[in-house]
């Protein structure tokens, strides 16, 4: 099991450049995919800003978030916000990145993720999409 950022869920789900790899990523053998339940709201953003941009209708949209939604069913968390400060007081992120630092940690799995911030400030628990693959 791993922990994924919600880019690399959208990677998997909205084709684009790295759609391959989240694909090579989702295929691997014991790398059943976990994430906060935060990773829903940021990814109702990203496909939100691909609708205004024309680059999805609404019930292509739609219909992405529940294919999403399956990807992840029965492995999404809630994050003790005490975990996520803790997290936060120590690195420059976001607290929506630490969550996903903080479940990570809370479950000892690597976080997937291409977010170069998380990656920087923790490189014991975060791991580059591309790396993990190979």
């Amino acid at each position: 099991m791993i922990v994924v950022d919600t880019n690399v869920i959208a990677y998997l789900c909205i084709p684009g450049q790295h759609t391959a790899l989240a694909d090579a990523a989702f295929r691997k053998k014991d790398s059943e995919w976990t994430a906060p339940f935060l990773w829903r709201s940021e990814f109702r953003n990203i496909l939100a800003g691909c609708m205004r941009r024309g680059q999805l209708d609404r019930e292509t949209a739609l219909r992405t978030i529940e294919e999403a939604e399956k990807v992840l069913h029965g492995r999404e968390f809630m994050v003790p916000s005490k975990k996520v400060l803790e997290w936060v007081g120590r690195s420059t992120c976001s607290a929506y990145d630490c969550e996903f630092v903080a479940l990570a940690e809370d479950l000892g799995l690597p976080l997937v993720t291409t977010d170069g911030q998380i990656l920087k400030e923790f490189p014991k628990i975060g791991i580059h999409l591309a790396d993990f693959v190979k």
